[in-house]
């Protein structure tokens, strides 16, 4: 099993979008394939980071689900949603194997 961990630099004013933007993924991920862990907006602290946190059962699913996303329109609607309100500033990805154990 591989977990993705994403943290976002978001656009504080722009929550509700980013809250939109996490809801499509989250079906997104599960119709794919994958176990989503939700995402985690800011509450108290710094107002400007957010995290999600998904699993595939490998590194191969998660590759496949990359690719797929590439030309899936519901994925393109949620990446241009992302860019056209300009709610994500940056973000960084981190593979992770959970140790349950």
């Amino acid at each position: 099993m591989i977990t993705v961990h994403l943290r976002y630099e978001i656009d504080a004013a722009k929550l509700d979008d980013f809250r939109e933007y996490g809801q499509r993924w989250i079906r997104l991920v599960e119709r794919f394939g994958g176990d989503h862990h939700g995402y985690f907006l800011p509450s108290e602290g710094d107002s400007d980071e957010a995290f999600a946190l998904f699993s595939f059962p490998s590194l191969a699913e998660y590759e496949q689900y990359r690719i797929a996303s590439q030309t899936d329109p519901e994925c393109q609607d949620a990446f241009r949603l992302a860019a056209e309100t300009g709610c994500i500033r940056r973000y960084e990805r981190r593979f992770l194997t959970p140790v349950f154990e």
